[in-house]
């Protein structure tokens, strides 16, 4: 079991980590980086910061209790060292992966991770945009192979923790392009931009926390395009700063769709695990729909496919 200092030194990161949103603010107020704050987006995510922060702090014995039941079931004890902590960062970060890649391919959890994306600016303070209900969405099950594999609760956590705190850089458009090497092993903010774009040559594209490998193993990657730069928030954007607008939107939405008249029961059920933009007649698109009319459309004009910033090899 990791020492507990180990995480009172993550959490003291954590909070230096938060003084680099001053100073990007200040340094893109004064011209010297590529940095844009709209002080209500800010101010938004503050306050969505604090109901997030309230909301786990309240209901983060859901995530304990179900994972330390699985440890208590485990198939073996694996002890803490500097190998098996390599191996449950990388486990973990697999972990995420798969867990970012549904929340954004199944409604009912895009309900919950949609939060994150919803704001249309993309700077450090993003960060601080998150969800206040990820504890109710059931996805909190994904964290439970690990420790029943035999990984310490305290491992999966240490592990989870140190992937969040390396995600907080990459949101920002200050940094262009890192060496080749590490652009293509690792996330970068060049590649989380295209993560948060609203193009639909960029949707649902890269949703690795740390190790890039992910990506390109399971087809997600897309690459930033130096002539398409990428337009931040939703398909359909919010018109809205308020936090419990934001943050509860997407359910608004769903109850909505649920309560139309005459719905079959696989219909219902559409509304709720369908990819995002589904609709039983068709009135919406899905992402893989908007990429395909995009794809359609770029052929029809003869568009020339812009070419990629190098992404480099290992």
């Amino acid at each position: 079991m990791p020492d507990a200092l180990l995480f009172t030194v993550v959490g003291y990161v954590q909070m230096a980590l938060l003084l680099l949103i001053p100073l990007e603010l200040y340094l893109a107020s004064r011209g010297l980086i590529n940095a844009t704050y709209d002080p209500r987006d800010t101010l938004a995510n503050i306050a969505v910061s604090i109901g997030s922060i309230v909301c786990w702090g309240t209901m983060s014995f859901l995530l304990l209790g179900v994972v330390t039941a699985a440890y208590q079931h485990r198939l073996m004890s694996i002890p803490f060292t500097g190998l098996t902590f390599a191996i449950v960062f990388v486990l973990e970060d697999l972990r995420y992966y798969l867990w970012h890649r549904i929340s954004h391919r199944v409604r009912w959890f895009w309900a919950s991770h949609v939060v994150h994306h919803s704001s249309q600016h993309f700077n450090l303070s993003t960060n601080l945009r998150q969800s206040w209900t990820s504890q109710f969405s059931g996805l909190i099950l994904m964290g439970v192979p690990l420790a029943y594999l035999g990984f310490h609760p305290a491992m999966v956590g240490l592990a989870f923790s140190l992937n969040l705190v390396y995600q907080f850089w990459i949101h920002t458009e200050s940094v262009t392009r890192l060496p080749a090497w590490f652009e293509w092993w690792f996330n970068t903010p060049s590649h989380h931009r295209v993560h948060h774009a609203s193009n639909p040559r960029y949707l649902d594209a890269n949703y690795a926390g740390v190790f890039m490998i992910w990506d390109r193993l399971f087809g997600s990657f897309v690459a930033e395009h130096a002539a398409e730069p990428a337009r931040y928030g939703l398909v359909r954007d919010l018109s809205t700063f308020n936090p419990l607008r934001i943050a509860f939107h997407e359910y608004v939405a769903i109850a909505r769709d649920l309560g139309r008249p005459g719905l079959r029961t696989g219909q219902r059920l559409g509304y709720l695990f369908a990819p995002p933009g589904w609709t039983h007649a068709g009135e919406r698109h899905t992402t893989r729909e908007l990429r395909e009319l995009d794809a359609a459309q770029r052929g029809h004009r003869g568009d020339a496919r812009p070419d990629a910033l190098p992404s480099g090899a290992p």
